[in-house]
């Protein structure tokens, strides 16, 4: 998935590469002061001996060869059985075939270090690498006129392409467990205007899994910020405990003191080309990594290409795909996952219900009216979790809301019931939903639904989230829902807008999945 920390960008082509690589937190390496007769430039600071990253990329190497032998061993015990080969052949099944799809891994990439752990570029490259064996094999055997059995490729590769792609899953949920108990951890210095710094801090702090640390900001005027919003900012920092280290003039001097393993830079006018340049060849002989946000920090993926114009590469962003062909397949796929999962769950809904039922009085399902695509209300269904006097009822509660400026939500509400309280936790409540998006009236990804007195204060920006449908599932419930404030859900819920795709939708199901069993932000 996509973040407000984004990798530079090809167009800023006069930054330098950084060095691939980073520590496991701050100040563990001798720094030194900058060498003054040579401007711009540091003196060479070396990596450490040890990393984690090592240690990851060993076990990644181990899980792979695990996996390749398991499936080339599987498929010549099954091709053959009993049956004798050639030294030669034997040889070349066994040996030839595993050397070969590990060449194929590391010609692909798949084990550097900036791929692995995060992201699904780590799973292309390991399906690209299998692809390219099949496709070497096949031309090896025609072009030499080799006998290389069928049946054995065709088990081998699909079975080990399923291992290495399982197994690295398996291995990355490792390293993100043992980042969320403060494990394997780098050090970010995170540099730029004050709302950006800010909304950054809280989603690296979101996304512990991501294995970064803000240590610190640096900011246009570190003793500054006499203006309300600024002021604001600042001592919501340091409620955070996270130090303003310096201006941004300061960067350089502060990532050495501290010995950062990362230098996030958010665009604002002081941090232009020049300020880049010279801040890439004072990182370049560090172990530190430097990432540039773009401006265009909310489009990501498919919509944003680098194309020539008149000699300079530019940012080209293309029209999000809000109509045509792409649409009605979406709506295709839509109706039909939602008319197998309610067959497939309809002894659990069934259980549901009579729960919800024997628990407390009232209807089983309760029914209220949403917003939906181009500001048509419909009725959204749910199964009932409070007492059927729940709405008369919110006024009196009003002022005990924990939830953000628009959205009411309180963490021990007296009207939910005992199994509403169940079914709120692992959102089992929403999945009468599932006959909204069968109507046509939700999709199984979007925007969260919103109510009608929601809709009655939203400015233009949050109007646009209603260009699309609303989703039994989305961005705001992979990342916190009930915990989410109002400006992070609105622009959680306006980056699904620009940037729906198949991938997409299929990358939030899947993580959808885990958010439910964690239960976080459930109330």
């Amino acid at each position: 998935m996509t973040h407000v920390v984004h990798p530079p960008q090809e167009a800023i082509g006069t930054l330098p590469r950084q060095n691939a690589g980073s520590t496991g937190g701050a100040g563990g390496a001798d720094r030194r002061a900058p060498d003054h007769g040579a401007p711009g430039r540091l003196h060479r600071v070396p990596r450490p001996r040890t990393h984690w990253t090592t240690a990851y990329l060993r076990r990644v190497v181990a899980a792979d060869a695990v996996a390749i032998l398991a499936a080339t061993s599987l498929a010549y015990v099954f091709r053959f059985g009993a049956v004798s080969t050639s030294a030669w052949e034997g040889a070349l099944l066994l040996l030839g075939v595993p050397a070969l799809w590990f060449g194929a891994l590391y010609v692909n990439r798949a084990y550097e270090s900036r791929f692995m752990g995060l992201g699904s570029e780590e799973y292309g490259r390991v399906g690209r690498a299998s692809t390219a064996v099949l496709a070497l094999l096949a031309t090896a055997s025609w072009a030499f006129q080799l006998e290389i059995a069928r049946g054995y490729v065709l088990l081998a590769l699909p079975v080990g392409t399923v291992l290495l792609l399982v197994l690295r899953y398996l291995t990355r949920q490792h390293l993100h467990a043992q980042r969320e108990r403060g494990l394997h951890t780098q050090s970010l210095l995170v540099a730029g205007h004050h709302e950006g710094v800010l909304a950054t801090v809280r989603q690296v702090r979101r996304a512990r899994y991501h294995g970064m640390v803000v240590i610190g900001v640096c900011l246009p005027d570190a003793h500054g910020g006499r203006r309300g919003g600024e002021a604001s900012v600042l001592t919501q920092l340091a409620e955070m405990d996270v130090p303003v280290l310096g201006t941004l003039a300061d960067v350089s001097e502060v990532s050495l003191r501290h010995g950062v393993d990362a230098v996030a830079i958010l665009p604002t006018a002081e941090t232009d080309a020049a300020f880049l340049r010279h801040l890439g060849w004072e990182l370049e002989d560090t172990h530190a990594d430097l990432f540039v946000a773009p401006t265009v920090t909310e489009v990501v993926g498919p919509r944003v290409a680098i194309r020539p114009v008149c000699g300079l590469p530019l940012l080209h962003l293309e029209r999000p795909e809000l109509t045509g062909s792409r649409r009605i397949a979406k709506q295709t796929v839509d109706r039909v996952a939602a008319a197998v999962a309610i067959a497939l769950l309809s002894p659990g809904l069934l259980a549901i219900a009579l729960a919800v039922k024997l628990d407390s009085r009232g209807p089983v399902l309760f029914r209220q009216e949403r917003i939906g695509l181009e500001g048509r209300t419909f009725g959204m269904l749910k199964f009932r979790s409070m007492v059927v006097d729940a709405e008369a009822r919110l006024r009196e509660l009003a002022g005990s809301s924990e939830g953000n400026a628009v959205l009411f939500k309180m963490k021990h509400d007296p009207r939910v019931t005992r199994v509403g309280r169940f079914l709120r936790r692992y959102s089992l409540d929403e999945l009468p939903q599932l006959f909204n998006v069968l109507v046509g009236q939700m999709s199984l990804v979007g925007p969260r639904p919103p109510l009608a007195r929601e809709v009655a204060v939203y400015e233009h920006d949050a109007r646009r989230k209603l260009l699309v449908k609303p989703g039994l599932t989305g961005l705001w419930q992979i990342n916190g829902r009930s915990d989410l404030d109002w400006e992070e859900s609105l622009r959680l819920d306006l980056r699904y807008v620009e940037n729906w795709s198949f991938a997409y939708d299929f990358m939030i199901l899947w993580k959808t999945v885990g958010a439910v069993l964690r239960s976080r932000g459930a109330y």
